[in-house]
């Protein structure tokens, strides 16, 4: 449906980009939805199937039997248990990961990454969920076992601190595993952007500079951290294409989400469906029959997790477009107050239209699909709403 609508609309470039976009640039657009279209389509159908397979051969149950006859702790036999599984899946996707960063994004202009960076932050991932999940499950298993009929509860506030922690730790200390990140030199642009932070009064420790340019050509802007410690990131790559007024548009939208709560709701949010899923754990636990439906002989923890694993996939299929169109919602309302701020929607229109075709958008998606799936308003949509602050 949507590959259908992009080929349609091939020949015959939008009007509101046809001033920067040549009917070639246009149809590698086209091209490029239209690859990573067919390898979505084959990458769902594979997982798909082999998720299929995996459950008719019991095979999670049968892996389960293997480790709990080694001998080892209970609470040793979930956490390699479960790291094993994540580390079998990685492994299962890797030839489709690949496919994608090494031929797709390739051909496309877009990847930058050295197979060796590739393997090099597939290490550091490795490492990285050691540090963080073994600690993580043996916190969930103790507080599990040592906390009565109220475990669900105490394992919820643990896992909550827990992901409290990780956000205050990410840009200062996991970030930079991967990148390297540099604070904006002095310059009329820092002075700019610092001064829409003041107007704005929005705190922050800094703005720096993502060598993003090291691992693809795509571009973004985001903020991380809480309080003062919350600090502004820019890709190298957005400070190539962008001017500095359409710059401060994009930082601006950024803020208006800042400002606007919208962080805020989708934290409460997590909380709420955090609190609801640790609370449905304690009931499916002693549910039998759903063990036996998956192979397993004991009603476990580790084993309820990745029959949660199997199910949520489909569940979240459904609710998705209701996600889709709040978070579309809540762009549109950072779009307005980025302009409102501004006093003038044409920075970030021009901002936005240099993002889409530099980074390839599909300027013509299907309505259904884009109204299913996609997280942001169309191109053309948002382009529309800010006309009216031009």
């Amino acid at each position: 449906m949507n590959l259908n609508s992009s080929l349609a609309n091939r020949y015959s470039v939008p009007p509101y980009i046809s001033h920067v976009m040549s009917i070639r640039k246009y149809e590698k657009t086209i091209d490029y939805t239209q690859r990573k279209g067919k390898y979505s389509l084959f990458s769902s159908t594979v997982a798909t199937s082999l998720t299929a397979l995996v459950i008719w051969y019991q095979i999670p149950a049968r892996i389960l039997g293997i480790i709990q006859g080694s001998g080892l702790h209970p609470y040793a036999e979930g956490v390699l248990y479960l790291l094993l599984l994540t580390g079998l899946s990685s492994l299962i996707s890797l030839p489709l990961t690949l496919y994608s960063q090494f031929v797709i994004e390739e051909e496309f202009g877009f990847n930058k990454m050295t197979f060796r960076l590739y393997l090099s932050d597939m290490v550091k991932n490795g490492i990285l969920s050691l540090v963080l999940f073994v600690p993580l499950l043996l916190g969930l298993f103790l507080f599990m076992d040592k906390s009565g009929s109220l475990w669900w509860l105490y394992t919820y506030l643990f896992f909550t601190a827990f992901q409290l922690v990780i956000s205050l730790l990410y840009p200062l200390v996991i970030a930079p595993i991967f990148n390297k990140f540099t604070e904006l030199e002095e310059g009329e642009l820092k002075n700019r952007l610092f001064a829409l932070a003041e107007r704005t009064s929005f705190k922050t420790s800094g703005i720096f500079i993502m060598d993003g340019s090291r691992r693809s050509a795509h571009s973004n802007a985001y903020f991380t951290g809480f309080g003062k410690a919350r600090r502004i990131v820019l890709f190298d790559t957005l400070l190539k294409q962008l001017s500095h007024e359409e710059l401060e548009a994009v930082l601006a939208h950024e803020i208006g989400h800042f400002k606007k709560k919208h962080i805020l709701k989708r934290l409460v949010f997590s909380l709420i469906s955090a609190f609801a899923l640790f609370y449905g754990l304690s009931i499916l636990l002693d549910f039998t029959p759903l063990y036996e439906a998956f192979g397993f002989k004991e009603n476990t923890l580790p084993a309820l997790l990745v029959i949660l694993s199997f199910v949520t996939g489909p569940i979240s299929f459904f609710i998705k477009p209701v996600f889709s169109l709040f978070s579309r919602k809540d762009e549109y309302e950072a779009d307005r107050f980025a302009a409102l701020t501004l006093k003038n929607g044409k920075p970030l229109i021009d901002a936005l239209i240099v993002l889409g075709k530099e980074n390839l958008s599909n300027l013509t998606p299907h309505k259904i699909y884009s109204a299913f799936h996609y997280s942001h308003p169309v191109l053309s949509e948002r382009i529309s709403a800010l006309e009216r602050y031009k």
